[in-house]
């Protein structure tokens, strides 16, 4: 606890005032700018303090031109996936883009052509949506089963998507945002089975697949069944979620099969021809080079917080139901038996003053769900509480008056 309590101290920082999206653009998102900020998927934490140290003496040098990736890169991200992940990886699989959503809508164009069908989880991170339907293909759902806030794929259905809709591509979120599931070794090989049964290529999500929040462990896509899997697959992760760098436009995809490596080069100078972020890279071989106490602490601060989200609101608003965690810094709630329908977005900012993102946002099928991000200083994650709380009150005590 004095170690938590040291941390925060040292490392929970103000954000107000910095051109920060999640607190200097609620007016803008959210028509108030005074609003809680529990949404947007980055942190209330500054970086380990080696990567500030090694970002400080790169921009002392005072030049940021071309530049490529150092094999100590390769050195310190390889050896964080394997103590961390036991996941072997080799240099050729891996390439850099600036984000993983930019990663989805390049590998949506290459792998894909117009109207060709892809297929998504629902409820799953909204870009996931928009890199099908910008792109101008058939979005395709499946569904997650909830099971009184533990979901579970339907596989039977997947399957029949796949057949009776002729998808070419499967977008995978794994651990999955936002309903926190770290899918296990079994599950990931039976879709892994269905996507090679009817030769649809597998992109899989793994930018959150540091925060182990619960007793699982995450399991990669390139790790199912030995890498069985491998020649069927591209995987994407990045340190933004990690380390708290999402603007410093580093990410990773890994591509260990030659011939889609290649044709995913060919897409690349078609749609999204960069060079690789100096600044994003010197960050991310400190972090992983050094920040494994550093994210110790962090996932030790976002099990506290949900601990304390769960106990609180269940004890005290009998009816919402909070989504397991296992993965991800996000919890999901479920508001449905608390709030009128069609009323969470006036509930949730008039009455709690909070900003956060709606369930709707993540699926057709979603409202009356909201997501809350729990990699933040303690103190307002209880404030939200206390919010949700006091709101649910002054909300029943309105509709007995009606009554």
């Amino acid at each position: 606890m004095a170690d938590t309590e040291a941390f925060i101290k040292k490392y929970a920082v103000d954000r107000s005032g910095t051109n920060s999206l999640k607190w200097d653009a609620l007016n803008e998102r959210y028509g108030d700018p005074d609003l809680l900020a529990m949404w947007v998927a980055d942190m209330e934490f500054k970086v380990p303090e080696q990567v500030t140290a090694a970002l400080t003496k790169r921009v002392a040098h005072g030049v940021y031109g071309y530049s490529f990736t150092p094999d100590s890169y390769y050195d310190a991200y390889f050896s964080w996936q394997k103590r961390r992940h036991n996941i072997d990886l080799q240099k050729d699989w891996l390439r850099f883009d600036n984000g993983v959503v930019n990663s989805l809508y390049g590998i949506v164009n290459t792998f894909t052509q117009p109207d060709d069908a892809v297929l998504i989880l629902t409820p799953v991170y909204y870009p996931f949506h928009n890199a099908v339907l910008d792109n101008h293909r058939k979005l395709v759902t499946s569904e997650l089963v909830n099971q009184d806030g533990h979901y579970e794929i339907d596989f039977a259905d997947v399957e029949r998507k796949i057949v009776t809709e002729n998808v070419k591509l499967f977008i995978q979120c794994s651990p999955h945002n936002p309903v926190g599931r770290i899918w296990s070794a079994d599950e990931l090989q039976q879709i892994l089975e269905i996507c090679k049964r009817h030769n649809v290529l597998v992109v899989s999500d793994e930018i959150h697949q540091d925060i182990e929040v619960g007793t699982k462990k995450f399991v990669s896509a390139l790790s199912v069944a030995k890498g069985a899997f491998q020649n069927n697959l591209i995987v994407v992760t990045a340190p933004s979620k990690t380390f708290n760098v999402a603007c410093l436009l580093n990410s990773h995809v890994i591509i260990p099969n030659p011939k889609i490596r290649q044709r995913y080069d060919a897409g690349k100078t078609r749609f999204n021809e960069t060079e690789i972020s100096v600044l994003g890279q010197v960050a991310a071989e400190a972090a992983y080079t050094y920040g494994d106490k550093w994210l110790d602490q962090i996932l030790q601060i976002v099990r506290d917080n949900y601990t304390y989200l769960r106990r609180e609101l269940t004890t005290k608003v009998p009816g919402i139901k909070i989504a397991d965690l296992e993965g991800t810094y996000l919890t999901w709630l479920d508001l449905r038996q608390v709030v009128p329908a069609g009323l969470t977005k006036e509930f949730i900012q008039e009455d709690c003053h909070l900003a956060v993102d709606y369930g709707q946002w993540f699926g057709k099928r979603d409202e009356g769900f909201v997501r809350l991000n729990l990699a933040t200083n303690p103190k307002l994650v209880h404030k939200a509480v206390a919010n949700i709380v006091a709101g649910l009150t002054k909300l029943q005590a309105d509709h007995t008056s009606i009554d």
